[in-house]
């Protein structure tokens, strides 16, 4: 059976990161992250996200990552250490050099791919947080750096002042996107497409209000159950599932999906002839098996050019993609 997943240049950066990123903040067993990092491997998925406020997720990620090097490693600081410690937390130089340290103990690394910002926390100016990431990138501790859930204005003056003073830029940003939640599209998008980054979705199903309801879903809104009647209606259509049309939206739009174990169901049914032709529209075939990849998606507005990889069994081949743009 030929698989096949596709991969994104990391903003302005030659780092390939694949078109599924996996979320690890809901790891809390070995046994399952173990089996989950297999089935993600085998499938061609390279992204590992996790935080240094996701409890146990980076001590369990780095108990089962024996190929640490074949994976791109994220992680966040922003958020408390400890609530009684006014320095535990934010986007200072304190807190991100105590932060990083604990990451790398937790995940029992000496570097980590991409460290992200978590979020923006209105105190921090964007030159302390910038030259202080420069610093542990210098210093090999980090090879990357990215933003999640700031304003468009702070990512652009950050990225500037980088520019201007030869600081490593953020290469990518986070955003909450899906059908259901679409303000990025205001501002946000345009803007990392502008900057050259790369844009990750977390929460790409709404909470599993558009992938069939979750406990976490809670009562839908009219407007909600619209939407979620239109996914379904599309898949009944396509013999898909809900999920594998609200994931092919979200990358139509140019926007790699973080996905976690609650969502490995549409991952792991993307079809095995190729998942989601998305740049046509269309949502994804008919369910495949659990090491299905992605593929398809190839959209205008996400930086760099797609990089198609084919799977034998455990033999890669990498082979430059042709842009849609």
């Amino acid at each position: 059976m030929l698989w096949i997943m596709r991969y994104r240049l990391f903003g302005r950066t030659g780092l390939r990161v694949s078109e599924l990123l996996l979320g690890t903040m809901t790891l809390r067993s070995e046994d399952v992250a173990r089996r989950v990092l297999d089935v993600y491997a085998d499938a061609g998925g390279n992204f590992l996200d996790t935080a240094s406020a996701y409890g146990e997720s980076e001590e369990v990620l780095g108990a089962v990552m024996h190929r640490r090097d074949r994976f791109v490693v994220a992680t966040k600081y922003t958020l408390s250490r400890d609530v009684q410690d006014p320095n535990a937390g934010g986007n200072h130089r304190k807190n991100l050099v105590l932060s990083l340290e604990q990451s790398l103990r937790r995940l029992r690394t000496d570097y980590v791919d991409v460290l992200w910002v978590h979020l923006w926390d209105r105190h921090t100016p964007a030159e302390e947080t910038m030259r202080a990431l420069d610093d542990v990138v210098r210093a090999g501790k980090v090879l990357y750096v990215g933003v999640s859930d700031a304003p468009a204005w702070f990512v652009a003056r950050a990225n500037t002042l980088a520019e201007w003073r030869d600081w490593t830029p953020f290469s990518g940003l986070q955003v909450p996107y899906n059908l259901l939640r679409r303000d990025v599209e205001r501002e946000l998008l345009p803007m990392a497409s502008a900057l050259g980054m790369t844009v990750a979705a977390w929460a790409p199903l709404a909470a599993g209000k558009l992938s069939g309801g979750t406990q976490r879903a809670g009562r839908l809104t009219e407007r909600e159950e619209g939407a979620a009647w239109a996914v379904r209606a599309v898949a009944e259509e396509l013999g898909a599932t809900p999920a594998q049309v609200a994931l092919a939206w979200v990358r139509s739009s140019g926007v790699l999906p973080l996905v976690g174990r609650a969502d490995a169901g549409a991952g792991r049914r993307l079809s095995r002839r190729g998942g989601a032709a998305a740049g046509s529209g269309r949502a994804p075939g008919g369910g495949g098996p659990v090491r299905a990849g992605l593929s398809g998606g190839l959209h205008r507005g996400v930086r760099g050019e797609p990089f198609r990889v084919r799977l034998r069994g455990r033999r890669q081949v990498m082979r430059p993609g042709n842009s849609a743009g």
